[in-house]
């Protein structure tokens, strides 16, 4: 079977309905990290978890906001909040990535950039640029069901960070930014035409604003109209350094008048930019923005936001009267007319339904024998697939199941059961893993012994560097509890058990790195190198994340 058709077929029952699945009404709020503290106040970030690129619309007393989703599928997550400080993951607008055959591999750092999400005339948009292939938006009725599948704009190189907006006499617009590796410039903005019903655009595009001098590396923008002024939010000034901009002109092309509205300051919170704005139903306004914090991927901030009489907004604290904020690590909570218990995104995951938590997502779009869920059995099956034969590590490899950090200190602890397969077949191998540009895995794996369990840890995995791997322990049988502790700053330390409460150290202590353009990850897999006509696999019975346990 050809490739097309293999991605045409994806995802099996589990893995195809949970991208369009609400979350639980049972799901507790995290062990680990809640922003809410139960006075009236919150604390930054709201999500510590790498919801990169953020960005965020009300409707009536709902709020919506998606992010970066790059590679991992299904893509383009959609939380849901009443009060902008509770969320929860309700599902994905992408059950997986176009072009599908080109995303059945690994594309590390490329895929899905900076979406912007909108509602205009009763349907929900998603809008991004793919940076090697081109304008997509998705759209629906219903931000907690099924999106349609995506349409392509226009196919382009290059173009990045698109936001739309639909103007009073009916003419439609995006604003977007260029990324420097694939169109040879950058640190511009830039304004095209598209139809009304968004399936096409109009023109070529025209560029507003150059931000080589005050703003490098301008990109990320969000496009309003307030007021009578058109209003380009955009960060500058690099991810880890920069700083939020806001443009704004009388004229949709301008010319643009630029200020500097919230920079980081005397404060901790480095690079705090690139959003988006939005009010409350008693009239007040917020901002939420990333702060990329190196292992744990871009965090999620939310700011007070302030229109000052001269028609410019401030974000953050604005201590010294200059009209440029500073983020806050503390706040009261937005004022919604109400208040919400405290939410949080899925960490834990039981698998004793039908589908898996929406917190999974693959390194590549699946096929429907990656995984089974098992409801008979309450237990996530994880088939041994072949790796692919370029891959030279799970750095590489697609089918591997992965969830974002979601704390700086905590630990994560699976309940597996490993049964590979009973003819002499060598090769098999499956557990759980931290990912980045480095990663390590704790795996039990099928030698010609029987079983064992090993630590694999391929540093610069990115570069095809393969893995040192040290035998653990023998084993008598598959049965195993695998954990990771993750201490702040991102060292791990495994450990495993054969009873659930005496844990051993398994191998070496392994520093976490960030991924390609992501935080580092946490997840299982299951893989094998030879070629059967069958395969091997892995139960997981349990997923728990748990403050840090020794």
């Amino acid at each position: 079977m050809n490739k097309l058709m293999i991605t045409a077929g994806l995802i099996a029952l589990c893995c195809r309905t949970h991208v369009y699945a609400q979350a639980p009404a049972d799901q507790q709020p995290s062990a680990v990290w809640v922003a809410d503290r139960g006075d009236g106040t919150y604390k930054n970030p709201i999500l510590h978890a790498d919801y990169s690129d953020p960005d965020v619309v009300r409707v009536g007393r709902d709020y919506y906001m998606t992010a970066s989703s790059f590679d991992a599928v299904p893509g383009l997550p959609i939380l849901h909040s009443h009060d902008l400080v509770n969320w929860t993951l309700v599902g994905h607008a992408l059950r997986r990535q176009p072009p599908y055959d080109h995303f059945s591999k690994t594309q590390h750092g490329n895929g899905v950039w900076a979406p912007s999400i909108r509602y205009h005339n009763g349907e929900y948009y998603i809008f991004w640029g793919d940076p090697d292939f081109g304008i997509y938006r998705v759209k629906t009725k219903d931000p907690q069901g099924e999106w349609e599948p995506p349409v392509l704009l226009e196919s382009v190189k290059g173009i990045i960070d698109v936001c739309p907006l639909w103007d009073d006499d009916g003419q439609a617009y995006i604003a977007y930014a260029y990324a420097g590796s694939r169109s040879g410039i950058k640190s511009v903005i830039a304004i095209k035409r598209m139809d009304a019903e968004a399936t096409r655009t109009l023109d070529e595009g025209t560029i507003i604003y150059d931000g080589h001098e005050l703003d490098p590396t301008i990109e990320g923008p969000k496009f309003y109209k307030h007021q009578g002024y058109y209003y380009i939010f955009a960060p500058g000034g690099g991810v880890a350094t920069g700083w939020q901009t806001v443009l704004r002109a009388k004229q949709i092309y301008g010319p643009y008048e630029r200020r500097m509205v919230m920079h980081q300051g005397s404060t901790a919170i480095n690079g705090p930019h690139q959003g988006g704005w939005v009010d409350t139903p008693t009239g007040e306004h917020w901002f939420i923005h990333f702060q990329d914090k190196g292992v744990y991927g871009r965090v999620t901030h939310l700011q007070p936001m302030e229109w000052r009489s001269d028609g410019w907004p401030v974000i953050g604290t604005d201590r010294e009267g200059t009209g440029r904020g500073e983020p806050v690590l503390t706040h009261r909570k937005p004022d919604v007319g109400n208040t919400y218990p405290v939410a949080t995104p899925a960490e834990n995951d039981e698998f004793n339904g039908i589908r898996m938590g929406l917190q999974w997502q693959w390194q590549a779009n699946p096929q429907a024998t990656w995984a089974f869920c098992y409801p008979e059995k309450g237990v996530l099956r994880l088939y041994a697939q072949q790796i692919p034969e370029d891959s030279r590590n799970l750095y590489e490899t697609p089918n591997v199941l992965m969830q974002k950090f979601p704390a700086p200190a905590f630990t994560a602890t699976a309940k597996v059961e490993f049964a590979p397969h009973p003819d002499k077949v060598l090769g098999e191998r499956a557990g759980l893993v931290v990912m980045g540009r480095s990663y390590a895995a704790l795996a039990l794996q099928k030698d010609p012994d029987g079983l064992s369990l090993v630590q694999g840890i391929a540093n610069g995995a990115h570069q095809g560097k393969p893995e040192n791997e040290q035998v653990i322990t023998r084993l008598e049988n598959g049965s195993l509890y695998l954990r990771v502790s993750v201490e702040e700053g991102g060292l791990c330390r495994f450990y495993y058990s054969t009873d659930g409460t005496t844990y051993r150290e398994a191998g070496k202590p392994f520093q976490a790195v960030e991924g390609h353009w992501i935080g580092a990850k946490v997840g299982l897999f299951s893989t094998r190198t030879t070629t059967i006509n069958d395969a091997g696999w892995m139960d997981v019975d349990w997923f728990r994340v748990t403050p840090l346990l020794p």
